[in-house]
């Protein structure tokens, strides 16, 4: 009687993250440099959506759909016209994944017009800017390594720091707190 060993790597979870890796590196080399307003807006609107619930691959150009049913956050791959119910609760609005591993969040009619949804995610923000100005520096605010997220979030959580560190290194503003980055964005800029 044989006995077959399981397998060590079940949901080929290694080969995603090495294909992320691989595929990524190409891409941060073509990163802008970014100011603190950039960067901030950026952090805040890619975490929000990695704190949803989700369990696939995010691809990089794709449309996806955030909705919220109480008390979740959930991204998913169908869109709002491929059912019928509220299965998934109430569309929060299209997201997308871009080149440098942040993601954009287009807020739905529905959603702005939510006072109390609105609320909730302006006091996530004020949460998110009073968390960025107790770091000692904008590069402390990133999050290289979140182990309260799933796998695939944890994963393109620690990608996003490395483009947005990448980011504001370029744009000289890593090593700054958000207070003293912001004030940079505020002064005249010099042209060359």
């Amino acid at each position: 009687m044989t006995v077959e060993s399981p397998k060590p790597n079940p949901q080929g979870k290694g080969l995603s993250l090495i294909n992320v890796i691989s595929e990524t590196s190409l891409t941060l080399v073509a990163v802008p440099p970014k100011n603190a307003i950039q960067v901030a807006n950026e952090l805040f609107t890619s975490m929000f959506v990695l704190g949803s619930d989700f369990g696939f691959k995010p691809v990089i150009g794709k449309e996806y759909w955030l909705y919220f049913k109480s008390p979740r956050f959930r991204l998913s791959l169908i869109s709002p016209s491929e059912w019928q119910d509220e299965t998934f609760g109430k569309l929060v609005g299209n997201c997308q994944l871009q080149d440098d591993l942040t993601w954009t969040l287009q807020l739905s009619e529905q959603t702005s017009r939510d006072k109390v949804l609105m609320h909730y995610i302006e006091n996530k923000r004020h949460q998110f800017e009073e968390n960025l100005n107790q770091q000692d520096s904008l590069a402390d605010a990133l999050p290289v390594y979140e182990a309260k997220l799933p796998f695939y979030q944890r994963l393109y959580a620690s990608m996003l720091s490395k483009s947005l560190g990448y980011s504001m290194s370029r744009s000289g503003i890593a090593g700054l707190n958000y207070p003293a980055a912001l004030s940079l964005d505020a002064m005249p800029q010099e042209n060359p």
